[in-house]
């Protein structure tokens, strides 16, 4: 079982590492262009991809659950019909977000509270990134649908090139031709398109002889769609509500002046650089859990989830200490302002918290997913964030952005616990 679960996990931990350093990179070449005021741009703009890209991060947990319980059953038919309802709906929403790109960014200019300065700079960006949406949403579908198939060494290797050719033209963007933030977001459009290119090579490679075995009609009837957008719909309503918690960290920050923006965004590189090492675990869930589900094995299943905790144990352990004997080396080499740094050892202490309070969110999440239990798994998500709202506005005038750690913390504590309860109800095969 360690070795099924590592066969998945360690390719996704690579992949995953390296999607965080997407947005650390980012935030490492303007932090050395020299103030504050960039970084806080790209923390805004952040923000707001992560508000329109992580609504549709269902297509990829969706077509992830939905794939390999297809796998399990030995149903080719259906996860093959999974994919083209994944990219159908992927395009499409592209499309939509294309069109609507100069409202949504005069909507945000509006709400966020910054600096006409940082505003200016995160509208640059803005602007230039969007271009890339229809390849990074459908390169969310078919990392999804990889990983159902378990798969998880093409998902890998599709982010290793994204990431470098991310690195490359970004700095020759930036320090050859002196463009500044527009440099940095060219370089991460480019970097998308390349990545969902070399997803089609590596799919016609491998999975082409499946082409002709495809019923396009079939695939795309309504009445076969209905579940794709059921499950679809509980982790859209979940996405929405992590939105809300992610969003609302820069953006609260914001208001609290670009020195704490800054800080924020620097400690939640660290948090973001921890998820998603666990969430190397949280795919072996999904692809695993789905497929012993689709196969009916009870034995399997109960053993995955078993290995997956003690796994998420040991990954907690590792982050404490890195953060705990290297946390303000790392903020080091994300950024050179002394008083950006200054600021963010104030509260550093909240990220020693964060790997043992959050493991359990996370794994769960792609326990979760992959027995597309997606229902619960959105209830959990309402509780939480209803927790995490009210305690911030309780605390925040007597703490601060003390109040919001806190509150953060308590949100993945709750995430975690609720669905460590609800596991025997909602984890099951069905006979």
């Amino acid at each position: 079982m360690n070795r099924e679960i590592l066969k998945i996990s360690i390719p996704s931990i690579v992949t995953n590492i390296t999607v965080p350093l997407l947005g650390m990179v980012d935030v490492a070449i303007v932090g050395h262009i020299g103030d504050a005021g960039y970084i806080a741009a790209i923390a805004l703009a952040t923000m707001v991809f992560n508000l329109i890209y992580w609504n549709f991060g269902f297509l990829r947990m969706g077509t992830s659950g939905l794939t390999a319980q297809a796998f399990g059953a030995q149903d080719k038919e259906e996860y093959l019909n999974v994919l083209v309802r994944g990219i159908v709906i992927a395009l499409s929403v592209a499309v939509i977000l294309l069109l609507l790109q100069y409202p949504i960014a005069q909507l945000c200019k509006r709400l966020i509270d910054s600096s006409p300065r940082t505003i200016d700079l995160m509208l640059t960006y803005f602007y230039i990134r969007i271009w890339a949406a229809p390849a990074t949403i459908s390169l969310y579908v078919l990392k999804g649908w990889f990983l159902g198939m378990q798969n998880a060494a093409s998902p890998m290797w599709v982010a290793t090139v994204l990431n470098l050719v991310n690195i490359v033209f970004s700095l020759l963007f930036v320090y050859a031709f002196d463009a500044g933030i527009a440099g940095v977001a060219w370089g991460s459009v480019l970097a998308q398109y390349s990545g969902l290119l070399l997803a089609i090579i590596i799919w016609v490679r491998r999975y082409g002889h499946f082409w002709h075995d495809i019923r396009w009609r079939a695939a795309l009837q309504w009445r076969k769609m209905i579940r794709f957008f059921q499950v679809n719909a509980d982790i859209f309503l979940r996405s929405l509500c992590m939105i809300a918690v992610f969003t609302f960290i820069p953006y609260i920050s914001s208001s609290m002046g670009d020195e704490i923006l800054a800080a924020n965004t620097l400690l939640m590189q660290l948090f973001t650089l921890t998820s998603y090492v666990m969430d190397g675990f949280a795919y072996a869930g999904e692809s695993l859990v789905g497929k012993y589900v689709g196969a009916k094995d009870r034995f399997k299943l109960r053993l995955t989830i078993r290995y997956l905790m003690c796994w998420g144990v040991a990954l907690a352990v590792a982050f404490t200490l890195l953060f705990v004997f290297g946390g303000e080396m790392l903020l080091r080499i994300l950024a050179k302002d002394e008083a950006v740094i200054g600021t963010a050892m104030i509260y550093m202490f909240w990220t020693y918290l964060l790997p043992f309070t959050g493991f359990a969110a996370f794994i769960y999440d792609g326990i979760y997913i992959g027995a597309t239990a997606t229902a619960a798994m959105r209830n959990v998500m309402f509780v939480a964030t209803a927790i995490f709202f009210i305690i911030y506005y309780a605390l925040a005038a007597h703490w601060g952005n003390h109040a919001l750690w806190f509150a953060f913390i308590v949100f993945l504590i709750f995430r975690g616990l609720l669905m460590a309860l609800g596991q025997k109800r909602y984890i099951v095969v069905s006979s």
